[in-house]
């Protein structure tokens, strides 16, 4: 299994079904987020179990991702046909309902490969979720076993992060959330902030 950290995400061009329901045949991940940041995720298929309920959860929190500028973009190995159907099923009959961000068809394994989480059988891929910069460069990064749903508030909480560091030039320590205390990187400031955090780690 690669590590993308701190590397530059692989760029695609594919098939997708987008947040409005239309459907392209050529879908490109930098044109798409070109000054924004991205979330990639990746799931097995449409139509299963733990799937319909990250996607939703992704579709809950959109609006917390596009108050940080973050795109958010779901990728499987499906058509865009049956990533439609999909859409145009009713949650109560298991289907996702018309979900606000483009779906993604890697019907020729080639961005799931890139990304390096199909499953070791070659059938599908992984549970992995991908945090990617305004530059394009990867800067946080999970993959989750198949019976294993992630946790979306995470992800929120990841970009908080990266956009705190950037904005003040600390980085966050262990269980850091917005409007917690940063911490200066250097020995000082590990002992400043550690002298009146440690108990609460």
């Amino acid at each position: 299994m690669s590590v993308l950290v701190g590397r530059e995400a692989p760029d695609f061009t594919a098939p997708a079904v987008l947040g409005d329901g239309s459907i392209v045949d050529d879908f490109n991940l930098k044109t798409h987020t070109k000054d924004k940041y991205a979330v990639i995720f990746f799931y097995p298929l449409d139509f299963t179990f733990v799937c319909p309920s990250e996607l939703i959860a992704f579709d809950h929190r959109l609006d917390e991702f596009t108050k940080r500028n973050v795109e958010v973009i779901g990728v499987s190995i499906d058509s865009h046909f049956t990533h439609n159907a999909w859409r145009n099923t009713p949650v109560n009959e298991g289907g996702i309902g018309p979900v606000r961000y483009p779906l993604i068809a890697d019907m020729t394994h080639g961005i799931c490969k890139a990304y390096d989480v199909e499953t070791p059988d070659g059938t599908v891929a992984f549970r992995g979720s991908f945090l990617i910069d305004k530059d394009g460069v990867v800067r946080h990064q999970v993959v989750n076993d198949l019976p294993l749903g992630r946790n979306i508030d995470e992800m929120i909480r990841m970009i908080d992060a990266l956009q705190f560091h950037e904005t003040h030039g600390e980085v966050c320590p262990a269980g850091w959330k917005e409007g917690d205390e940063g911490m200066k990187d250097t020995p000082d400031g590990v002992a400043n902030y550690l002298s009146k955090h440690a108990e609460e780690l």
